[in-house]
C-alpha cells in the first residue's frame, strides 16, 4: 500500500472532475480525498496498492470528458489511512 498526492492542473474545475475522480477511486478500491484549490487545480490524496494508484493517475491524465488536463504532479507521501473516498468542499 502507498499514499500519494496528485495535483492536476488545466481546465479541471467546473467539469465534474471531483465527482468523476471519486467514482473512479471507488471503482478501483482507493481511499482518500479530492478537492478544488483556489488556483484552479484539483488536489487528490489517494491510498491504495501500487497498481491501483497507477490506474488512478493514468485516468487523471485524461480526466472526465470536459476536462483539459495540462499538468499532473504525483508526490509520494507517508502511508495514510482514509475511510472511503470523500469530496472535500471548501469556500474558495
Amino acid at each position: 500500500m502507498k499514499t500519494v498526492s496528485i495535483l492536476v492542473s488545466g481546465k479541471v474545475q467546473g467539469v465534474w472532475f471531483r465527482k468523476h475522480t471519486q467514482e473512479k477511486a471507488i471503482e478501483l478500491g482507493i481511499t482518500g480525498t479530492v478537492e478544488n484549490r483556489s488556483d484552479g487545480s484539483v488536489l487528490i490524496y489517494a491510498t491504495g496498492t501500487g497498481e491501483q494508484i497507477d490506474q488512478l493517475t493514468n485516468w487523471c491524465r485524461q480526466g472526465p470528458p470536459r476536462a483539459e488536463v495540462l499538468v499532473i504532479d504525483i508526490t509520494p507521501l507517508p502511508l495514510t489511512s482514509y475511510t472511503g473516498f470523500k469530496i472535500l468542499r471548501h469556500f474558495l
